[in-house]
């Protein structure tokens, strides 16, 4: 079974920066599969905030592009999200995900409708004005 577990969330004022962290648990290689961050804020729907698939190819929600950035760390087997200039609207719990078997780059996107296998607990992200 695997884990994942984020880390990196915290309380920032507008402007401000954070790095959002998802380690894997051992077996797992996170440029292997698509991999992704969603987010939930209060009294709204989780929305895709970035993913990348096994070709490292990277897909973003339109209102984080040229301020977030995916990234994997095969080393460290560790998913990221560099969160720059951010936002109120921003906040909200961030969840890591990964899938367990291969899905093509176009149904590796934010938009999908075909939630990827495995989620980790969430870490909230708070973003003062």
């Amino acid at each position: 079974q695997v884990q994942l577990v984020e880390s990196g969330g915290g309380s920032v004022q507008a402007g401000g920066s954070l790095r959002l962290s998802c380690a894997a648990s051992q077996g797992y290689t996170v440029n292997k599969y698509c991999m992704g961050w969603w987010r939930q804020a209060p009294g709204k729907e989780r929305e895709g905030v970035a993913t990348i698939d096994g070709d490292g190819i990277a897909n973003y929600l339109d209102s984080v592009k040229g301020r977030f950035t995916i990234s994997q760390d095969n080393a460290n087997n560790t998913l990221y999200l560099e969160m720059n200039s951010l936002k109120p609207e921003d906040t909200g719990t961030y969840y890591c995900a990964a899938d367990l078997i291969y899905r093509p780059t176009y149904d590796c996107y934010v938009g999908t409708t075909n939630p990827l296998n495995t989620w980790g607990q969430g870490t909230l992200v708070t973003v003062s004005s």
